[in-house]
């Protein structure tokens, strides 16, 4: 889940233009296997290929529009086409480590001139002037986009289904959630679409949706990353990031848009290249903060992850963290929901007289009238009681340098389960559902979903590790030599593109 409102979008739609149109998603395709120059490559991969002279941006390109093209009718990934931007782009002369590689923009990050919804119908025609210094160093990478990715209204759910486009379907299992709120994303790299996607995080939005489609997706520090909008009041709890099918990937698109020059707040990690000699100290806790066992597919996942990892030499150990999960988990659905409210009040302002739910979904008013009742006492207190969960999970990497978890409670979710349109309701199931991944958000740490597992009925299960703030590189490192231990690049949902 991220929550937009608390971030860029409403630094980037002060003179907002808000109506009710809402467009529909498109029907059912036939899935086309073919081959063309992308094959099987990852973003490093087709960077290379580029470089040697092998293809070129613009072969690499029409291979990716051809690709979503043929299925983005089964799966609704796309937002927005923004081919003739890509097309224009990949004439240019490009430099970067990703020049040449084309990609999505998640639906979230305003682009200038481009169309941004934000996956609701109250923006469904809004058109940024600015763009956050984040989609400058993606640009400056060298990359591509030739559209916006899918994503829940404002990233306030952990699927990507919205009353503005509809359903964004899993292509392991299209009656199942593709996560959220960077599903899209995930989908069209699941789908070997295109190789690599910009996503963000602001409660779990880069492992959720990598956890349901089988890929490598690592939450960054807080501080890590070049900024992505204004910074969230209270907390600043959402960041940057991608979603890749490599983990080298991941390592070139950190180094790539983490801060650099004078005073970052951490020191660079640089282009992490491979796994390290050092033997870790690994703690595990399977149960959720609420105490609730997940699905026993997701504690087999886990537990099988964990001996791996003892059988490559790192010490494991059970450990519980010491946090009262019950009242962060009211705390942090009320931090959510006051960045709702944000939207609610924008959105009022800019469309006055119009009913609510003619623009917004069930979930973003409710929670918006959440925020309302409970008032800005109750906030300050809930902020006060967030705050002080960051030195309790630091605490934890005193004696050990993971933490190992399930990412969420069990396999992707059914369609409709929790989506917006169900309200506040979605909470029956979400705190268990994603129950895992808020933490390091609050505590401003890095975490990483990767995909060690699958079900008995073939959907991804992805394994959480996460480190103390500042320690990509620890987590880097360890995801390589996992990924070398159990390879997952040749598994390929059975809606894919290549």
């Amino acid at each position: 889940m991220t929550m937009l409102s608390r971030r860029a979008a409403l630094a980037m739609t002060a003179t907002a233009t808000v109506l009710a149109a809402c467009q529909s998603s498109s029907g059912n395709e036939t899935e086309v296997v073919q081959s063309d120059v992308l094959g099987d490559l990852d973003a490093t991969g087709v960077a290379a290929r580029i470089r040697s002279g092998d293809l070129t941006p613009q072969q690499a390109l029409e291979a990716a529009i051809a690709r979503s093209e043929r299925v983005n009718g089964q799966l609704n990934f796309i937002a927005a086409p923004l081919f003739e931007l890509g097309r224009a782009r990949a004439n240019e002369r490009l430099s970067g480590p990703f020049a040449g590689v084309p990609t999505l923009i998640k639906d979230l990050m305003p682009m200038i001139g481009q169309p941004t919804r934000y996956g609701s119908r109250a923006f469904a025609n809004f058109v940024p002037q600015e763009q956050p210094p984040y989609m400058d160093a993606l640009l400056r990478a060298g990359l591509v986009p030739f559209g916006k990715s899918t994503t829940p209204e404002f990233g306030l759910t952990a699927t990507t289904e919205t009353l503005l486009g509809g359903a964004t379907r899993n292509p392991w299992d299209v009656t199942r959630s593709s996560g959220g709120s960077s599903g899209g994303a995930a989908v069209a790299v699941a789908a070997r679409v295109v190789p690599i996607a910009h996503a963000s995080d602001g409660g779990g939005s880069i492992r959720i949706p990598a956890a349901c489609n089988g890929l490598v997706g690592l939450k960054p520090s807080r501080g890590r990353s070049v900024l992505g909008g204004r910074p969230d009041s209270g907390i600043d709890i959402s960041v940057n990031g991608c979603v890749s099918r490599s983990v080298r990937d991941t390592a070139a698109w950190l180094a790539a848009t983490e801060q650099t020059g004078a005073n970052p707040t951490f020191a660079p990690v640089g282009v992490v290249t491979g796994p390290s000699t050092q033997r870790l100290r690994i703690i595990v806790d399977i149960p959720n903060a609420l105490g609730n066992d997940p699905h026993p597919e997701v504690r087999a996942a886990v537990e099988s992850a964990a001996e791996l990892c003892r059988s490559l030499g790192h010490q494991v150990r059970e450990q519980r963290a010491t946090i009262n999960g019950r009242q962060f988990s009211e705390d942090f659905i009320l931090l959510w929901a006051t960045g709702a409210a944000e939207v609610v009040a924008l959105v009022e302002s800019q469309a006055p007289g119009v009913p609510l739910d003619q623009l917004l979904e069930p979930l973003t008013i409710e929670l918006g009238a959440h925020a309302r009742a409970q008032g800005p006492r109750a906030l300050q207190a809930a902020i006060t009681r967030l705050r002080a969960i960051e030195t309790q999970y630091a605490a934890m990497f005193e004696t050990a340098d993971i933490y190992l978890t399930p990412v969420l409670g069990q396999p992707p979710v059914a369609l409709g389960q929790i989506s917006g349109a169900r309200g506040m309701a979605v909470f029956e199931t979400l705190n268990d559902y994603v129950g895992y991944t808020p933490l390091q958000n609050v505590a401003g740490a890095p975490a990483i979903s990767l995909p060690l597992a699958w079900s008995t009925g073939g959907l991804p299960i992805g394994v959480h590790f996460s480190a103390a703030k500042g320690q990509e590189r620890r987590l880097l490192e360890l995801a390589y030599e996992l990924e070398q231990a159990r390879p997952w690049a040749s598994r390929k949902p059975g809606v894919n593109a290549a």
